[in-house]
């Protein structure tokens, strides 16, 4: 049963990073809202 273990935290990880590099594209977008709204 340990690949059951390495196979889920394997599928884990890569949702992880999937999710950091969600996160990190909506950020910069609203980071790109902000600073047009603040301009005009």
């Amino acid at each position: 049963m340990w690949y059951f273990t390495w196979i889920l935290g394997l599928f884990l990880a890569c949702s992880f990073g999937i999710i950091n590099a969600l996160w990190l594209e909506s950020s910069e977008n609203m980071d790109r809202e902000s600073d047009s709204s603040k301009g005009e």
